[in-house]
């Protein structure tokens, strides 16, 4: 099964999963917004559950894979200025530089390639722009045995246990690490913070 078809079957579910157990991680991670107007993409936007907590003054972009995760996403961006395209998070159907800024919450650690993923933000995010990234990463050389068992079977329909974020961005030269946090479970969650070169 594709994730484009499990993440369409799962949509339903997603929120009751996620929601109270990550609002508010995702509320530190998005307090690093400036306050300035910019144009914000959230590339991998699911079912909108950052876009209560955004602040109203930018202009924002949400791509997602699914047309089932986007209608669930477009009544949460009530009071912004907000829309959504269905599309890869690995190939991004925008020109470069087109964002100041971008948020990855939960889709490094979903998408098959997050080394693309990661490099098709850079891309589309002018020099001086930020990435704020909220997901769960392997340390370097950690051994997580039983993450890495199940990984096989649970990268098909949900998401990856294996992504090492230091490997990932070490494939991008142009996002600089900023900040670099502990969130949840002992640290297996993270929160990071980029800056376009």
């Amino acid at each position: 099964m594709s994730l484009k078809h499990s993440y369409a079957l799962i949509a339903p579910f997603y929120d009751a999963a996620l929601a109270a157990a990550t609002r508010a991680q995702r509320e530190r991670s998005l307090a690093a917004l400036p306050h300035e107007p910019a144009r914000v993409l959230l590339n991998g936007v699911g079912t909108g559950l950052d876009l209560p907590h955004l602040p109203p003054q930018h202009t924002y972009t949400g791509l997602d894979l699914t047309h089932a995760m986007l209608r669930r996403a477009l009544p949460r961006a009530a009071g912004l200025d907000f829309c959504c395209v269905q599309g890869d998070a690995q190939r991004l159907p925008f020109a470069d530089g087109s964002f100041d800024h971008a948020i990855l919450h939960l889709i490094l650690a979903v998408v098959p390639n997050p080394a693309a993923c990661l490099a098709e933000t850079a891309r589309v995010l002018t020099p001086g722009g930020s990435v704020l990234i909220f997901d769960k990463f392997l340390r370097p050389r950690q051994s997580a045995p039983l993450r890495r068992l199940i990984n096989p079977l649970l990268r098909r329909v949900a998401t990856r246990l294996d992504v090492v974020f230091e490997e990932v961005l070490g494939e991008t030269p142009s996002l600089l690490l900023e900040s670099n946090q502990p969130a949840l479970a002992s640290g297996w969650f993270r929160l990071i913070r980029l800056k376009r070169s």
